[in-house]
């Protein structure tokens, strides 16, 4: 069964060979790509469309490559044998599982999201590499070898805040989530809000990517928050007009804050207005 995109997410051919391939060649595929051009919704998209079990493990700053296959909990071993617990003559009781080992012993082939991997250590993505490979760990505690019983399709994502190590690149399979065309964006919107006001959304996405454009903008708009926008557009009955309006007093589209988020960059459009009323 091949990923063909869902009804509610709108992939692009290049991406659904990307996982197609990743599957194929039973490789994790690594996609990188601007935040909110849903990179962590495509493992959750995959797996509804594959009938897959989804498992998701979401880095953070302090995770360590350990986590994902298992921690031994000492202190509460220690604390069960000063209770005199019976619990204590089985070390298995004291293993915990992580999300890999989750993975490997899932009764159906799941996907397995490692969702912002470069927000780890650099040496995260290395200390999984024999893992990832042999598809099995070795758990010191309990003298077993765990093996995965189906081979997980694993995505992994990255918004490219540390370069990752080549060992680890060679292992994967790589794709980078171009910010949509606005005949995707056109899609996408739809899939969000069937039957929305053409006109609005046309004029929506005309401030959307002109904001885009602007030089110096710190933080660029991203899909998800012209999703957000549309919805405020919407609850507060904006016209399509209002969005249209060329006059320069009012360069800052109305309820910006779903837009802009720094003080910069609302600066940035209060000075090209000033600008532009000034120059007149």
């Amino acid at each position: 069964m091949k990923f063909e995109g869902t009804k509610d997410y709108v992939a692009t051919e290049d991406l659904m060979v990307a996982v197609n391939a990743s599957v194929a060649l039973e490789r994790p595929l690594l996609i990188k790509g601007e935040p909110g051009t849903g990179k962590t919704m495509l493992a959750i998209e995959v797996a509804k469309a594959l009938d897959a079990p989804l498992i998701e493990w979401h880095i953070k700053s302090t995770t360590k490559a350990q986590q994902g296959l298992y921690e031994y909990d000492a202190v509460s071993r220690l604390r069960d044998s000063q209770l005199g617990d019976d619990r204590v003559h089985d070390i298995g009781n004291y293993i915990v599982r992580g999300k890999l080992w989750e993975a490997f012993e899932s009764d159906k082939r799941p996907v397995l999201l490692i969702d912002e991997i470069d927000k780890a250590d650099i040496e995260f993505p290395n200390d999984l590499l024999l893992e990832l490979d042999r598809m099995e760990f070795f758990v010191y505690e309990t003298k077993k070898t765990i093996k995965a019983e189906h081979r997980p399709i694993i995505i992994i994502t990255s918004n490219n805040e540390k370069e990752l190590p080549d060992a680890f690149l060679r292992r994967c399979f790589f794709h980078y989530i171009r910010f949509p065309e606005r005949d995707v964006m056109e899609n996408i919107v739809e899939v969000h809000y069937p039957g929305l006001k053409r006109k609005l959304v046309a004029e929506a996405l005309n401030v959307f990517f002109e904001i885009r454009d602007v030089p110096g903008l710190k933080k660029k708009p991203s899909t998800s928050e012209l999703i957000d926008w549309l919805k405020l557009l919407m609850a507060e009955d904006v016209d399509p007009e209002t969005l249209r309006t060329r006059d320069m007093k009012k360069l800052i589209p109305p309820l910006h804050g779903a837009l802009l988020k720094n003080e910069q960059d609302v600066h940035l459009f209060e000075r090209l207005a000033f600008m532009a009323k000034r120059d007149k």
